[in-house]
């Protein structure tokens, strides 16, 4: 996948980084030329220098195709100008802005427009955002049986009563965050765009919610899990 990285600072130099491999293609866009510095020789992207919001240097960058995007420079306007450009101009489908304001971060969020705030900043959060339709591990036990696994509910199980989510997969579903706002458990809560599902599930369980959710997202999110723990 085609990965756009808006600012090459320690967070976005990281990144980009571990994407790369991943096994994506990844595009990085700083105003400064010295902040390619924090990538080792031969890294295996490209580097622009450039404004994240500049059209010309996205279009670039290949933005027109681009699969994701994450916008973390230092300054939280600029991200947000950035995110909303690769979102509505050039139909990014999955954008993440970095966000110092933890306040501000949360109303982008209920808005539509993911936000990781600085202070609950991790790479693993921000490719969950970037790749919504991975079902990322979040936690398993020492047998590897039992895991809590996070995913964005599909626009095709929308309308539909999570429960029977569990009944066709044998999968739990332990918390949905709606808008920001978490709750405990499906209960009779029909699914809308945009819920995160927070489940625990096993081997077989896995395997089976995958099917139902659509694609190969558990293959690809084990490899990518794999891959950040070395």
């Amino acid at each position: 996948m085609h990965v756009i990285v808006v600012g090459c600072g320690r967070v976005g130099a990281g990144l980009a980084l571990e994407l790369i491999e991943d096994g994506h293609s990844v595009v990085v866009i700083d105003k400064r030329e010295e902040a390619f510095k924090r990538l080792p020789p031969g890294w295996g992207g490209q580097s622009i220098v450039g404004a994240g919001f500049d059209r010309d240097v996205l279009e670039l960058a290949g933005a027109k195709g681009a699969h994701a995007l994450a916008a973390v420079t230092s300054g939280d306007n600029s991200n947000i100008l950035c995110a909303r450009i690769a979102r509505e101009t050039y139909g990014v489908r999955n954008v993440v802005a970095r966000i110092y304001d933890p306040r501000r971060a949360a109303i982008y969020q209920r808005l539509g427009l993911p936000t990781v705030a600085t202070v609950t900043w991790t790479t693993d959060q921000v490719l969950r955002k970037l790749f919504p339709d991975h079902s990322v591990p979040e936690w398993s036990d020492p047998t590897g049986r039992i895991r809590l696994v996070e995913r964005i509910l599909p626009v095709h199980w929308c309308g539909r009563r999570l429960s029977a989510l569990e009944t066709e997969t044998g999968a739990r579903i332990v918390a949905v965050t709606r808008a920001g706002v978490p709750s405990l458990g499906p209960g009779d809560l029909v699914g809308q765009e945009g819920d995160v599902l927070h489940l625990a599930v096993t081997f077989s369980s896995r395997t089976r919610l995958e099917e139902s959710l659509g694609g190969d997202a558990g293959d690809q999110a084990t490899s990518s899990s794999a891959g950040r723990s070395r």
